[in-house]
């Protein structure tokens, strides 16, 4: 699926994130962890469940306040000082828990992504309806865009609020697990819109993954977390070793890399011809 011919009108930004504890009461769930999404790239963050990879997504979006450190764009603007619509105006999150109001069409549902861009009092949004067009054309969903949500498969819902972050027209993306129940088809139809978006628009895209495969042939740079802290950064082949991966995981995992340099991983188990060792110290 190519976004080539749809680029819309935004100027390229990163989000970066400086030292930052994050916390749920006493509980310290990220721990002095400095991130950034860049403009035009995918990093996808990577770990174990339970190690902080979604709250460090959310508090790129303000979702979470950093107990300590910071967040800043490269326009030097902070995190913390932006209203609420000017936030809004550039970073998306599509979380991976989603309720869906009932009684909306796809076209409905896609028309919430443009609250940031209305005016305050008339609700007036000049830009609005091509955006909305934009969004259901890039994602697929025009033949469909008066048909309910809650009639919708999976796959297709997914891209529908897919489609919604595409029509808030920001410059970076944020994506909480966009694969979860989805069959092969649509995972890579996502993936493949999600690397399109860095490629011909720019888009700063960050993103939760918990396939390692998908990991490694989507992003540019991989943030491996574990304890809530950030262990291995950088390129995939950097990040996705095999001393790495059995140390995060608690099980061995082999890595290989394809004549055509993809990167497999699998873990072993007793399913597969091996016992499953226990985690290194």
């Amino acid at each position: 699926m190519c976004l080539v011919s749809d680029t819309p009108p935004r100027a390229a930004a990163g989000v970066s994130a400086h030292e930052i504890d994050v916390a749920y009461g006493r509980d310290v769930v990220v721990r002095a962890a400095s991130v950034t999404v860049g403009a035009g790239a995918v990093t996808a963050l990577i770990g174990p469940n339970g190690s902080g990879k979604s709250t460090l997504l959310r508090a790129l979006a303000r979702l979470h306040d950093p107990a300590s450190g910071g967040v800043t764009f490269d326009d030097g603007a902070e995190l913390r000082a932006l209203s609420t619509r000017e936030l809004a105006r550039r970073i998306t999150l599509l979380s991976q828990h989603r309720t869906t109001p009932g009684g909306l069409s796809v076209r409905e549902l896609v028309e919430f992504g443009r609250h940031p861009h209305r005016t305050r009092w008339g609700g007036r949004d000049p830009g609005g309806p091509a955006a909305v067009e934009r969004a259901l054309r890039l994602t697929g969903l025009t033949a469909i865009a008066d048909r309910p949500v809650q009639a919708l498969s999976g796959g297709q819902g997914q891209r529908v609020w897919l489609a919604s972050c595409l029509a808030q027209d920001t410059s970076l993306l944020l994506l909480d697990e966009p694969t979860t129940f989805l069959d092969l088809r649509y995972q890579v139809e996502i993936l493949d819109m999600v690397r399109d978006l860095a490629d011909e628009h720019g888009v700063g895209v960050g993103v939760v993954l918990h396939d390692l495969d998908q990991a490694a042939a989507i992003a540019d740079r991989l943030l491996l977390i574990e304890g809530g802290r950030v262990t291995a950064e950088g390129s995939p082949g950097a990040v996705l070793t095999e001393a790495n991966l059995t140390r995060a995981y608690g099980i061995r995992v082999e890595v290989e890399t394809d004549p055509d340099g993809r990167i497999r991983t699998r873990a072993i188990g007793r399913f597969n011809g091996a016992g499953v060792p226990a985690a290194p110290a």
